[in-house]
């Protein structure tokens, strides 16, 4: 999941901060884009599949609002990053109308860009995990049925899931043998990402392990510093 929600457009006349923005996202594993003007950055978006647009709002044949609204008419949904080396109310105001997610003033923190991006981008995962209709997974010799809550195994009586056990098994099983990673997971089922919460969140891995050790075949595995893979063993 998380290598098909890495490319980028970026948008940016000035040659220099373009390709050093453009040189920081490729190190923090981002797919970029460059183009150097409006103009190329719509021939561009119209050419490939973008998750994430970072558009200057000053430049030259084509400035940034005009491109944010064609970039809307082509994809409603796809977040769009303001970069202004101007911060009047009128502007901000004027991206967000069009559109805009995000506004950053130059000179900015790079890192502060990349918490930006990932917070945006984590927040579409969820929003496309929320609008998954799916309600009964097959997992190894187990049937969850997450609108009432039931785990089964095999032919023994249904285990029935706490609320929050059942909210963490669903997504694992949205994400089956795929990485779910501890943001997606404390922002969707405990609206919030902090150490206790995810204390918390182990806690309910720990308990969901306890059910499926049943099938030695599934296993739900933790990787480190990144999240947690249900799996399947053929």
């Amino acid at each position: 999941m998380e290598s098909e929600n890495k490319k980028i457009l970026l948008v940016e006349d000035d040659p220099n901060f373009g390709t050093i923005l453009k040189d920081y996202l490729t190190i923090n594993n981002y797919e970029v884009t460059h183009a150097k003007n409006g103009m190329e950055g719509f021939e561009k978006f119209k050419r490939d599949n973008f998750n994430l647009c970072i558009l200057d709002v000053m430049m030259p044949y084509k400035d940034g609002f005009t491109l944010a609204k064609e970039i809307k008419d082509k994809n409603k949904n796809i977040p769009i990053i303001f970069l202004t080396a101007k911060a009047m109310k009128e502007d901000v105001l004027k991206g967000y109308k069009v559109g805009a997610d995000d506004y950053l003033n130059k000179p900015f923190d790079s890192e502060v860009l990349l918490m930006k991006i990932k917070a945006i981008m984590q927040r579409k995962i969820v929003d496309n995990e929320v609008e998954s209709k799916q309600v009964e997974f097959e997992i190894g010799k187990f049937h969850f049925n997450s609108r009432l809550r039931f785990l089964t195994y095999m032919k023994e009586d249904p285990v029935k899931l706490s609320p929050k056990e059942n909210d963490l098994l669903r997504l694992l099983g949205l994400n089956l043998n795929d990485l779910m990673t501890r943001e997606l997971a404390l922002t969707k089922i405990w609206r919030d990402d902090n150490y206790f919460t995810s204390r918390s969140m182990d806690v309910y891995i720990a308990k969901l392990r306890k059910y499926l050790k049943k099938d030695g075949n599934v296993e739900i595995l933790n990787i480190h510093g990144e999240g947690f893979r249900l799996v399947v063993k053929k």
